[in-house]
């Protein structure tokens, strides 16, 4: 809880706020209880001003080059109080992904020091919506810095810039990385080990980040978070002639299949886990080699798989054979539980929905996202005007739709994929360390896809070790779900101890 509810004086950098820096920040200071130890903390909350170095014309008397505003971008920074060598401490800048959201779900589901109120499972309680002291929180073993990019958040362009330059693959990245590159020259963090978290579409963005940091500014980091991993568009882009995702997506379809008792006795009883193991073995095998033949399948054969795909998905065979073997998520999530009137979750598929069309083959809404917008948002508009004290009277952009179409010009004629940049980043700095959390009913980045994207990263076999896989029974947001939070917690925190040779 707050110590002080009014803003102090900002410390460090001492031009903030002045008429020579459009800067805004306000520091409050805090305590909670992280794993039984009470940690004092302080939380700047504010904008930085990235600017781009331009060339101007030469006058008489005046320099010939000079800098020009492009954006302020709003963040969220915990620093630990009780360190002998702040400089040192580790740092870990985090998003999420979208593109076009906040870093609200990461900041206030798993690693920030507040976090929001919701039932054992994720779901949300009846508003109105409250925050708790976040005994989980990561910020006992490293600084916290959450960053909203431009046009989410609080973040905006400067006046004259157009939002649209930002709205794009590489800018993204440049804007991303730019903005660490100020905090951590600011903030004097260049000695820190320094760890970059993202989720969703976030994950594509922090392996961007890891060789845009490492070519652009010779920042070296210690390691990656990747939450619900996704950095190859072609494991998740359903449609001909893409047959990948029918596979990676089998063994979750199985999981929600056997979450919502679809499944027949015999594969209801086994443990999840065992169960997923003879999955994916069919889906990378037998269901593989099906797809990839084609329409050389005699009819028993396509009989045959039908008959599989059928038993682990909790659909009818027949359904399974009419969609040629290839079952597109929306339609799963629409036709599992069509006979009780009910859809699942994409982004979490223990969530269930309910649609005004009992026929159609689309669900009208994710009932997993849905059931999370309205408890974070709420939360964290009153959490940084009341307790960490910045006023603003512009929206906070949970999620900002107008930042679509994204620009991906630098992928034209090929899928969307950052696996390459990491395998690069990793190549060239071998201290790199990767974690990656994947949860069971996620049918947004199923966890399946992301072991593919690794298995395929191909990476030198001496660095293999750096990369760390860790499997949750939840969603997307794996963390809303209390045990599964519990266990992210442990499992992040000894990634931070092994990538910086100890603890910090």
């Amino acid at each position: 809880m707050p110590e002080t509810e009014q803003p102090t004086t900002p410390p460090t950098p001492a031009t903030a706020n002045t008429p020579e820096s459009p800067d805004r920040l306000v520091i409050t200071q805090h305590t909670v209880a992280i794993n039984g130890e009470l940690v004092s903390y302080t939380v700047t909350t504010g904008t930085l001003v990235l600017k781009d170095e331009v060339e101007e014309e030469k006058k008489e008397g005046q320099t010939p080059s000079g800098e020009k505003a492009k954006a302020a971008v709003f963040f969220i920074a915990y620093t630990r109080n009780d360190v002998p060598d702040a400089a040192s401490r580790p740092v870990t800048f985090s998003f999420n992904g979208g593109p076009g959201s906040s870093s609200v779900w990461l900041h206030l589901g798993v690693l920030g020091p507040r976090r929001v109120v919701l039932d054992p499972d994720g779901r949300p309680l009846p508003p109105p919506y409250r925050l708790t002291d976040n005994e989980y929180s990561l910020l006992d073993c490293s600084d916290l810095v959450f960053i909203d990019p431009v046009s989410t958040g609080y973040s905006r362009p400067m006046p004259g810039e157009k939002s649209r330059e930002f709205h794009g693959f590489k800018r993204d990245i440049e804007s991303v990385g730019d903005f660490i590159r100020l905090y951590v020259t600011r903030y004097q963090r260049w000695g820190s080990p320094k760890f970059l978290a993202g989720e969703s579409y976030g994950t594509i963005r922090a392996a961007g980040l890891a060789g845009y940091l490492q070519e652009r500014y010779g920042m070296y980091l210690n390691g990656l978070m990747l939450i619900s991993s996704v950095l190859d568009f072609q494991t998740v882009a359903f449609g001909p002639p893409n047959d990948l995702p029918y596979l990676l997506f089998l063994p979750t379809y199985a999981a929600t299949a056997w979450y919502h008792g679809k499944l027949s006795d015999d594969l209801q009883n086994r443990p999840l886990d065992d169960l997923l193991r003879e999955v994916e073995e069919f889906a990378i095998g037998e269901y593989a080699l099906a797809l990839l033949r084609g329409a050389s399948l005699n009819p028993g054969e396509e009989e045959a798989i039908a008959s599989r795909v059928a038993r682990y998905t909790g659909l009818s065979q027949e359904y399974v054979r009419r969609s040629n073997l290839r079952i597109d998520i929306l339609r799963f999530a629409k036709e599992l539980m069509r006979a009780e009137g009910r859809t699942v979750g994409r982004l979490d598929s223990r969530f269930t929905g309910m649609d005004r069309d009992g026929v159609g083959e689309r669900f009208d809404y994710d009932p997993s996202m849905t059931d999370s917008t309205g408890p974070f948002t709420a939360t964290m508009n009153d959490y940084v005007r009341r307790e960490l004290g910045f006023q603003s009277d512009l929206p906070y952009e949970i999620i900002n739709p107008k930042v679509w179409p994204w620009n991906y010009s630098d992928f034209e004629n090929r899928y969307v994929a950052t696996a390459e940049t990491l395998r690069r980043s990793m190549t060239i700095n071998p201290y790199l360390k990767v974690f990656v959390a994947s949860g069971y009913y996620d049918l947004g980045t199923p966890h399946f896809a992301a072991d593919y994207t690794f298995h395929h990263l191909g990476l030198n076999p001496a660095l293999q070790g750096n990369i760390t896989m860790k499997y949750y029974e939840s969603g997307h947001m794996m963390y809303i779900h209390q045990p599964s939070l519990a266990a992210i917690k442990q499992d992040l925190a000894k990634f931070l101890q092994t990538s910086i040779g100890g603890g910090s």
